[in-house]
Parts: C-alpha cells; sequence; structure tokens
C-alpha cells in the first residue's frame, strides 16, 4: 500500500529535513557542524498548520566539498524516505525519493549557517533556514513555503545523535 502525499505533508517533512541536510557548514569535512545523524525533537518543534512528522532522522555525510543528506521521517500518512548529495553551492540539485520537491539549491551563509531553496517544476515551493547551535548539539530548521493546501511555516528542532 502506497501512503499519499499532500504538499504541505511532504513540505513539512521535506523542509525541516533537506534545510537540515544542506544548510550548514563551510565543508564537509569531519569538523563541519552538519555532518552527522540528527534526530527531530517532535515536542520542541512546530508545524504550521501542521501535522508534525511522528519521528524523522537525518543523516548528512561529507560528499566532496559537499554533502549528501538521506532523510528517514515517519509522517501522518506513513513513511517518507528521500534524499540528494550538494556542494552547497547554489546550484539545483536533484531530489531522489521525494513526492513533492524535485530539487534542492543550498548555499552556506556562514560555517553553522545555510539556506536552502526547494523546488517543483522549476518554481520554489519552499525556502529553509538551518542554524547549527554554538555547541554543536541542536540543529534548528525553519521553513516557509506554499503547497496545495495553502502557506506553512514549520520550525524542526533536531538533536545530534
Amino acid at each position: 500500500m502506497r501512503a499519499t502525499w499532500t504538499g504541505q505533508t511532504v513540505g513539512i517533512a521535506l523542509s525541516a529535513i533537506c534545510a537540515l541536510a544542506l544548510g550548514v557548514a563551510a565543508v564537509a569535512q569531519a569538523t563541519d557542524p552538519l555532518v552527522g545523524t540528527w534526530k527531530l525533537d517532535v515536542a520542541k518543534s512546530t508545524y504550521k498548520p501542521g501535522p508534525a512528522p511522528k519521528s524523522a532522522t537525518v543523516v548528512i555525510d561529507a560528499a566532496g566539498k559537499g554533502i549528501k543528506v538521506a532523510v528517514d521521517a515517519v509522517m501522518a500518512d506513513g513513511p517518507l524516505k528521500w534524499g540528494y548529495t550538494s556542494a552547497r553551492d547554489g546550484k539545483d540539485a536533484p531530489v531522489t525519493g521525494h513526492p513533492f520537491y524535485e530539487s534542492a539549491a543550498a548555499t552556506q551563509t556562514s560555517p553553522t549557517e545555510g539556506t536552502i531553496v526547494y523546488k517543483r517544476a522549476d518554481k520554489t515551493v519552499a525556502t529553509t533556514k538551518t542554524v547549527v547551535s554554538k555547541d554543536g548539539k541542536t540543529l534548528t530548521v525553519t521553513s516557509k513555503g506554499t503547497d496545495a493546501k495553502g502557506e506553512f511555516n514549520n520550525v524542526g528542532v533536531y538533536t545530534k545523535q
């Protein structure tokens, strides 16, 4: 049985997770604060209008000078696994396994902050800002966009594992 994803449901999971994966760090090295495994703290996160994911884990690995992002989430409608690889150079990178986002264009604005623009049919559908805390233990992903149901505004708080 295949789950049906609405733009908002996908946008919630994707924006938060993609933003996590793409948005931070100067170089994808062991010292890159974004590289690692991040788990969504649902209680500290807000998803408007919702619903929030039941759970989400994002694994971010170094990929040359960029990063490889793998998202494994459980949404209200069922599981969602997707990912992408980005040089964090602002150029569109293909997103695989996601029913709503087709590409992600990530840029790094500082060693601990970044922005990701998600597109579908070459049209921006969500923008995500990511910030890794000074202690490197928390990733905050703020996502805004529009889907078939209207606007969404999500803040996902992730803890490094």
